[in-house]
Formats: C-alpha cells, structure tokens, sequence
C-alpha cells in the first residue's frame, strides 16, 4: 500500500512537472511571439531612438527622448507618437498583454515650477504622456496599463558623460504576457 501511494505520488509529480514545463515554454513562446510583433511594428523607430529587448520574460521597448521629447518637456512629439500609435495596434490586437511605462531621467536637476519640481516629477509626467498617447486607441482596457516615474535612480549607466546622460533619459514600455496558467500551477498546485 505504501508502494502504490508513493508511485501514485511520483505519477502526480512528473505530472505536475510536464505541466510546468509546457507552461514555461508556452509563456517563452509568448513573449518571443510578442518581441516579434512589436519588432514588426517598429521597424522604422530602430535608428531614431527605439531599442526592444527581451529580460525576465517580459519585453522592454525602450525610446530614447530624442524620440518622444523635447528637453524638460513632456508632451509628445510627432515622431513620438507615430511610434506609440503603432504599439498601440500591437496592444489592441493582444488584450492579454499588461502594460508598464517607465519613464526615466538623467541626475541632471530638473528645475520645473508649478506642479513638475525635479526629475520625479518629470518622469511621472513623460509616464502618464505615453499612458494618454496609447489610450487614444479606445480598444484598449486602460486597465492593463501602469505608469511610473523612476527619475533619476535606475540609470542603464553612470551619468559621467553628456552620451551616457542620453542614454538614461529613456521611456520604457515593458509588456509582460499574462501567465495565469504559469502563475496557477505554482501557487495552488493546480493546473487550469
């Protein structure tokens, strides 16, 4: 008897195995599909500022200022919007795709007025611009989306030089596939 509980037990357990297994690989293929798309989607964005990337499962679009604002702006530009325009179909078409958009500055100190002080605000600011500039596609559930404001601290390098600067004043679009399944199977134990 306890011989056939425990290879009743093994059973469950290779199960339950393959199970992730064909879960991870679905949520890889997932966000491999969507790094494709969005590629697609942008192509003509690459040499002005755009960079996609794909780290711990989720995809990083990421735009340089050049691209979307004019110094200690945080109004869209024309160039800007052409690219946000094309993401946002990618968006539409795949409703099962969360959204974050980070937005981040250099250490350089930001002396706004009004409501937008220093570079947290600013960051903030260029967020919810991009967030506003996605949600003009009505077909999209504004509940998928999430803006931050990072300012100055995650830098991708130290800000020592005038390029280096330019590289950390970015806005991140992190697309992450919902892995409702993945997220089941590890924390109940159960499969869908």
């Amino acid at each position: 008897e306890r011989k056939e509980r425990m290879d009743d037990l093994t059973r469950k357990l290779e199960d339950k195995d393959n199970e992730l297994k064909k879960a991870i690989a679905e949520k890889d293929k997932a966000v491999s599909d969507i790094r494709t798309k969005v590629a697609n989607a942008l192509v003509g964005f690459e040499n002005k500022g755009l960079k996609i990337d794909v780290k711990d499962g989720k995809v990083y679009v990421s735009m340089e200022d050049k691209l979307l604002f004019a110094s200690g702006r945080w109004d869209v530009s024309a160039e800007g919007l052409k690219a946000i325009a094309e993401l946002s179909k990618i968006l539409e078409e795949n409703p099962d795709i969360n959204v974050m958009v980070e937005g981040h500055t250099d250490n350089v100190a930001y002396r706004g007025r009004n409501e937008v002080k220093d570079n947290w605000d600013l960051s903030v600011m260029r967020s919810t611009s991009i967030v506003k500039a996605l949600l003009k596609n009505k077909n999209i559930d504004p509940n998928r989306i999430t803006a931050s404001g990072k300012g100055e601290y995650a830098p991708k390098v130290s800000n020592d030089t005038k390029e280096n600067r330019a590289i950390n004043r970015r806005t991140e679009i992190i697309l992450t596939p919902k892995y409702v399944e993945l997220l089941d199977i590890l924390s109940t134990g159960e499969s869908t």
